[in-house]
């Protein structure tokens, strides 16, 4: 690898750091969601990371609206504010490709990472830097363990243990 591809990567590697830190600084759809048709809970016992995921499915077939509360590292409510800005509007079949997406991408071998992602996951690389710290994985994946137990309107909280 030449100096030009480590410049660039360490100026990708910046920007998505950047951009954890905004979400964590600035959550997006954070707060409860009145009119949530589906919810679950997540607990990271080992990082403190709660969260509630509020989802509105119209008709069952679309997510028109989702947000969440809780608390945690700045990696939780910046994955969780990454999440909700990208299903608000997708088919539920779509979100549950994304959630599989995600936590293959984060916990799966790491030929995965080198794997194209669509462009409606690139923000989602920013989470990438994580797998450097396996400790940190859970507290990426919780809001996604989060997403499917909702749509499948599982009842007892996520954990990560």
């Amino acid at each position: 690898m030449n100096a030009v591809d480590i410049h660039g990567d360490d100026e990708l590697r910046e920007l998505y750091r950047e951009l954890i830190l905004d979400h964590a600084r600035s959550p997006r759809h954070f707060g409860k969601l009145d009119d949530a048709t589906h919810q679950a809970e997540g607990i990271n016992p080992l990082c403190g990371d709660k969260l509630k995921l509020y989802l509105h499915l119209a008709d069952d077939a679309l997510i028109s609206n989702a947000s969440f509360e809780g608390s945690g590292c700045a990696i939780s409510v910046a994955s969780a504010s990454l999440l909700t800005d990208m299903i608000i509007g997708c088919p539920v079949d779509t979100a549950l490709q994304y959630f599989h997406a995600v936590t293959e991408r984060l916990t799966g071998p790491d030929e995965a990472l080198g794997e194209p992602v669509e462009p409606e996951l690139e923000k989602i690389r920013a989470l990438d830097g994580v797998r450097e710290f396996p400790s940190r994985i859970k507290c990426a994946t919780l809001a996604w363990h989060a997403l499917n137990s909702a749509i499948h309107q599982q009842s007892i909280p996520v954990s990560t243990e």
